[in-house]
């Protein structure tokens, strides 16, 4: 999360080929910019976890392993399954789920 949100700075092609979307979409001029502006976000929640886990601040991690793997992981997996990237969409959707999972679960914090 937090060094793989930086990839689109520097190669947005390649970041958005390896997030699931279709070569059309990656090779749109106008699709590297956002998806890096997007893509910021992720490398912030990303810092905000490893801060909280330097702090011990296990169930603030858990918190953001639930919300983000939950929330985003269903939008992610919906707009690169729209594409037609079933393969990716099953992807993220199953470990976005398992993070998800994790994150309720409260175990990184050990509950």
């Amino acid at each position: 999360m937090t060094f793989g949100g930086m990839w689109p700075l520097f190669d947005p092609r390649g970041a958005m080929l390896e997030f699931g979307f279709p070569a059309r979409i990656a090779e749109a001029p106008a699709a590297g910019p956002v998806f890096a502006v997007g893509n910021v976000r992720t490398t912030v929640l990303g810092t905000l976890m490893l801060t909280y886990y330097f702090r011990g601040k296990m169930d603030v991690v858990d918190t953001i392993l639930a919300v983000t793997g939950g929330y985003a992981g269903l939008v992610d997996s919906y707009i690169v399954w729209r594409e037609g990237q079933t393969g990716n969409a099953i992807f993220r959707l199953i470990s976005s789920g398992l993070l998800s999972a994790w994150g309720f679960a409260g175990w990184t914090a050990g509950l």
